[in-house]
């Protein structure tokens, strides 16, 4: 190993997207339907349109930024470079690589409990024996963890496209019962929509882990703000539609009883008693794992080829060409956290820091535009309002997540 080599520009358009959809669409919708119908009833999908805005607005921040500096260990960099403070930006460099650890344990520990449905596993060995093979497919290489996470993603996606094929005698029915789905001016449907909106906000999480590997796009300043935008919109399109054949076909007040409600719509749909699904939804479960570990050892490295932590994490392995000394330790605390960490505790945390991280990129972009007098030549851009309803977003959430915690 040598400080002395580069990450590899081994990807394109298609297998960022896919990364994305991988890392966005993750396990959330096998399980968030249900919740989400619980809350808002035949307003859901308009709830998961609102979210979808609301997550907008701060991925599309992203995404100039990363056409701006397209570094690893992005968020930190962006909150550098529009906040100018050095202890800012390594404080949020770590958040945002504790994030990834914390989330990756939570989606081991929910792996391990779904693969308890099917077969007798041990708890700690189950945990590391999958941490420990995440661990090696990150180690790897980036093509070809990416490939496999890539693969894995197209299983998810055509699970969901399965049910979606089902769905078409309910979906029939749209243009019939679409006033059941729209708000009109009744001020409670408005109200559900947009509870619904805050927790559906959750599963377009994901677009912000697509920064940390711009050291090894090829063609980066062009095609990560080009994934990240294709992602969030295949990512709106699959929610909305599923979420509307949900609720077509299983009234919200039973779907939201269901512990796997995306399995109990395919066997509806279906009349199939098949384990299809639920082995799809552990593949998503393990593929968010995957590229949350990923992510997390790419803003060590990051932090490290600037600067900000030992240089022994920006060692690159001359042959995996793959940051192997900060993989090996992200591995390490996600064990840990796995072992020790409950997975509601665990899940909670990834989205509070998150949100944090989301409202000081907002401001770093705002901050940054502000102080430009001609826009930049050869970059996305957006207008400058749009990092401002990001921050303001993001910081509601972080204020409700306080609200709700201390009151």
């Amino acid at each position: 190993m040598t400080s002395n080599i580069s990450l590899k520009r081994t990807l394109g358009l298609p297998q960022m997207v896919l990364y994305g959809l991988g890392t966005t669409i993750g396990a959330g919708i096998y399980a968030l339907i249900g919740e989400l119908a619980g809350i808002s009833g035949y307003m859901a999908p308009a709830g998961f349109l609102v979210a979808s805005m609301m997550a907008g607005v701060t991925a599309l921040s992203f995404a100039e930024l990363a056409s701006r500096f397209p570094r690893a260990a992005g968020a930190s960099l962006y909150i550098k470079q529009g906040l100018g403070s050095a202890k800012l930006a390594l404080a949020a460099g770590l958040l945002v690589a504790l994030a990834g650890i914390v989330s990756s344990a939570a989606l081991i520990n929910a792996f391990t409990g779904y693969l308890g449905e099917f077969i007798e596993v041990h708890r700690f060995s189950a945990i590391l024996t999958t941490a420990l093979a995440i661990g090696a497919l990150a180690i790897w290489g980036i093509a070809e963890s990416v490939f496999i996470a890539a693969l894995i993603t197209l299983i998810e996606i055509g699970g969901l496209f399965l049910i979606i094929f089902y769905s078409a005698p309910v979906l029939v029915e749209l243009p019939e019962r679409l006033p059941e789905l729209l708000p009109g001016s009744n001020l409670n449907n408005w109200s559900v929509i947009y509870a619904g909106a805050l927790l559906a906000f959750y599963a377009f999480i994901g677009f912000e882990d697509m920064v940390d590997v711009a050291e090894e796009i090829k063609d980066v300043q062009r095609n990560l703000p080009r994934a990240i935008i294709i992602t969030l919109v295949i990512t709106t399109v699959l929610y909305m539609t599923i979420m509307i054949a949900a609720i077509l076909a299983i009234p919200p007040e039973q779907l939201a009883q269901e512990k796997a409600p995306l399995v109990a719509l395919y066997q509806h749909l279906s009349n199939d008693q098949s384990i299809i699904i639920g082995l799809i939804g552990m593949f998503a479960i393990i593929n968010g794992a995957l590229i949350q570990t990923i992510m997390a050892s790419r803003v060590l490295y990051g932090l490290s080829s600037r600067g900000h932590i030992h240089s022994s994490f920006s060692q690159v392995h001359h042959f995996t060409r793959t940051p192997i000394i900060a993989t090996v330790i992200v591995i390490i605390c996600i064990f840990s956290f796995a072992i020790f960490g409950q997975l509601n505790t665990l899940a909670e945390a990834t989205s509070f820091i998150m949100l944090i991280i989301f409202s000081l990129v907002n401001l770093s972009l705002w901050r940054i535009k502000s102080r430009e007098e001609s826009k930049p030549d050869n970059i996305f851009t957006v207008p400058s309002w749009s990092p401002v309803v990001g921050f303001f977003v993001s910081t509601g959430f972080v204020l409700s997540q306080v609200f709700y915690l201390f009151f």
